[in-house]
């Protein structure tokens, strides 16, 4: 039963990705960020549903104006789950964009990639972030920097909430809670040096799985004396709520 659902599920998404490339190449430049915005989402929303993947919303999404949205970080579903409520620009790391196929695609839907261990890097995508900000765009951000099984949090990297502090943008974390058949499950978490091929072996060829997107109250940016929050504080704070619906 797992080859009768992988095989047909695989064909679709290499036609849906195939359409995404052909997308970015020649109507991306065109349409501009409300153009852009309803084509990726529409695209998530189909790659989730071709995947077997059922998305729950709880909380009250941001859906207007500026907001960098912090969220732990699963599987690479995060970022269409994300995207398939509201179109959200990543932060990811840059060796994403020499992937063949993958990384094509998500540079040309408008990811901002970070170099590293580069002395500016943080400046850098702080400022493309910003500019994103500008036009009222969603920034997405995944601050453990890398995947976990999805019951905890790694430590957060703060850095990267200072621009959205700098422009006065509002910053709501969201809780992604994966499952499976009504229970709480890591089976869909892409972690340790499992390949992006084994894991959507198992992702499309799996029935019952379901992404609960828990987004919680927006972060206060200033104490009630009129203090401005730490980006430190903020990513504590981020943090501390994030993990509370993990647990």
């Amino acid at each position: 039963m797992r080859l009768l659902r992988f095989i047909p599920r695989c064909a679709v998404v290499i036609l849906l990705v195939l359409l995404g490339l052909l997308l970015v190449g020649t109507v991306y430049p065109f349409i501009g960020i409300k153009g852009r915005a309803l084509l990726n989402r529409t695209w998530s929303r189909c790659l989730i549903r071709i995947s077997g993947v059922r998305v729950l919303v709880r909380g009250t999404p941001r859906m207007r104006e500026a907001v960098l949205l912090v969220g732990n970080h699963v599987s690479w579903i995060d970022i269409f789950v994300i995207n398939a409520v509201r179109p959200t620009a990543f932060v990811a790391k840059a060796e994403i964009r020499r992937w063949p196929v993958v990384g094509w695609l998500v540079a040309g839907a408008g990811t901002l990639f970070i170099q590293r261990g580069q002395r500016h890097a943080v400046q850098t995508v702080g400022a493309a972030m910003q500019r994103r900000f500008s036009h009222g765009e969603a920034v997405g951000l995944f601050p453990e920097g890398t995947t976990t099984e999805g019951y905890d949090l790694l430590p957060f990297h703060a850095s990267l909430f200072e621009p959205a502090r700098q422009a006065g943008v509002t910053i709501q974390p969201l809780a992604l809670r994966f499952m499976r058949n009504g229970k709480r499950d890591h089976y869909a978490s892409f972690t340790g040096e499992e390949s992006l091929v084994a894991n959507l072996w198992r992702v499309l060829g799996e029935r019952g799985l379901a992404v609960e997107a828990v987004f919680l109250p927006p972060l206060a940016q200033t104490d009630p004396d009129g203090t401005p929050v730490s980006r430190l504080e903020l990513s504590r704070r981020a943090r501390e709520g994030i993990r509370s619906h993990l647990l």
